[in-house]
């Protein structure tokens, strides 16, 4: 039986820290940190822990043939710790006697996850990185690009695209919380019923050494485990109480939501009766098995795929927390297993593609601006209503308000036309005295004068970036650097 991923495209991106060989050496790294635990608080010899750390190698193992055996026991622990003390065996015969002593199969699992999942964030958060640095590039350089912004599908406002990007940003920025629980997964001991008792065991009648009862000496030697592997001690044991497991894959969940909500902007933004965003183009990538005229998007459909997968990866793992039961779980445990591996993967993949996305997004100003006129000066209404209304008097029974809508949808798309008849509906002069004339209202149809804050909303989101603000560009104007259909 064999799973590379035939079904889920790009998921190899993540395979390397969270495939079945990724499992099997997380496994034996777990078992092999608390052999050199023991060693730490003066239970086992330092021999011992050497031949604990070198028998650890999953290439010397049968990944398949521990996951058939698994069906015996339930859990793949069991098979492979049968293997583990013969090779252990095989390097020192005295040493097999502190493997795995004071542990049950769901310590060693649990942590291993974790271990998994720990070691998955480091390629995770190196992604994410290029990511924030990519979009913050195109947010500088695009903080003039006006476009049209779009709201429940429609053109609503002008916008800049800088602060689109800023916004893809902020959202990826947001992650740092979530990044951090990754890297504080937590090591899961207990025992067998979640009493330490086979630990505190292990210190039962040592001679000269009861400064300490023996459970507290049990917690510490967990904690001892915990530093070998790079882990967290957590305050209590958690074989049913499964927050750390919660806490990993919404934090890897809330990877996929971000970036799959970049991965929705430009899915719309470049289509080809949009055509303001292009995705990278590579060797392969995007090809049609029967339209060789088309390029599709595939990073992005990718990163949607992901975005759409996680929901029902994290239900899974609150309905096992959900049904845990009595001191060890009974089947839930189980289900966790391949819902936490396979989030690992997939946001560890989806963080590859966006990076690769961010890094070569193809930026299209001047489409950006004649999606935007196409739309008339009507997009504007919501500021010519601002600044003409009052200025307006009222007549026939409508307000200045009414008036001046009625001009805006009956000369939606014709500017001159829009002009001519608000400058012949105003009644009074403007706040400075000046009046009301065609030069003044075409300057309220300029979409560039009408962006907000929208320059102080890029800046506040670059200034919370690690890098810190970026450097302003030095030419002026809209999207500095930008050539048509390219990037800046």
């Amino acid at each position: 039986m064999t799973d590379v991923g035939l079904l889920t495209p790009g998921a190899h991106r993540g395979a390397g820290p969270t495939d079945d060989t990724a499992v099997l050496q997380a496994l034996l790294d777990t078992e092999a940190a608390w052999v050199a635990a023991q060693a730490r608080a003066g239970l086992a010899p330092a021999a011992a822990a050497d031949a604990a750390r070198a028998a650890a190698r999953a290439a010397d193992y049968d990944a398949a043939d521990i996951a058939r055996r698994a069906e015996g026991g339930g859990n793949p622990v069991i098979p492979l710790l049968a293997d583990y003390r013969r090779r252990v065996e095989q390097l020192d015969p005295d040493a097999t006697g502190w493997v795995h002593r004071g542990l049950t199969s769901q310590d060693v699992l649990d942590t291993a996850m974790m271990l998994l999942v720990r070691r998955a964030a480091e390629p995770l958060a190196h992604d994410l990185a290029r990511t924030r640095a990519a979009l913050a590039r195109l947010a500088e350089a695009h903080r003039g690009t006006v476009m049209a912004a779009r709201t429940l599908t429609q053109h609503a406002l002008p916008t800049a695209f800088g602060l689109k990007a800023a916004g893809w940003l902020a959202g990826v920025q947001d992650l740092r919380d979530d990044l951090a629980d990754l890297a504080r997964t937590p090591v899961s001991y207990g025992g067998a019923v979640g009493s330490l008792a086979g630990s505190a065991a292990l210190f039962a009648d040592r001679p000269g050494e009861q400064e300490a009862p023996d459970a507290a000496r049990a917690l510490a030697l967990a904690g001892h485990w915990a530093r070998e592997l790079g882990l967290e001690l957590p305050g209590h044991v958690w074989h049913t109480t499964r927050r750390p497991v919660l806490r990993a894959g919404q934090a890897l969940a809330g990877v996929c939501a971000a970036l799959g909500r970049i991965a929705n902007d430009v899915l719309v933004l470049a289509r080809p009766e949009i055509g303001e965003l292009r995705e990278p183009a590579a060797e392969g990538r995007g090809v049609s098995s029967a339209m060789p005229q088309k390029q599709n998007p595939v990073l992005s459909v990718l990163l949607k795929r992901t975005a759409l997968s996680a929901p029902q990866l994290v239900a899974q793992l609150h309905l096992a927390a959900g049904l845990a039961v009595d001191e060890r779980p009974d089947g839930a445990w189980h289900t966790e297993w391949p819902a936490l591996r396979e989030l690992a993967r997939l946001a560890v993949a989806a963080a590859s593609h966006a990076a690769e996305l961010a890094e070569g997004l193809g930026v299209d100003a001047d489409r950006m601006r004649a999606n935007l006129e196409a739309s008339g000066p009507a997009v504007l209404a919501e500021r010519i209503s601002a600044a003409l209304a009052p200025l307006v008097p009222a007549a026939d029974g409508a307000t200045g308000k009414e008036r001046v809508q009625a001009a805006v949808r009956e000369h939606a798309h014709d500017a001159d036309a829009l002009v001519r008849a608000l400058v012949g509906l105003a009644g009074r002069s403007r706040p400075d005295g000046r009046p009301v004339d065609e030069a003044w209202v075409r300057r309220l149809l300029e979409p560039a004068g009408y962006l907000g804050a929208a320059d102080l909303l890029v800046d506040r989101v670059l200034a919370a970036g690690p890098e810190g603000p970026a450097e302003r560009p030095s030419t002026a104007g809209p999207a500095a650097g930008t050539i048509p259909g390219g990037t800046a």
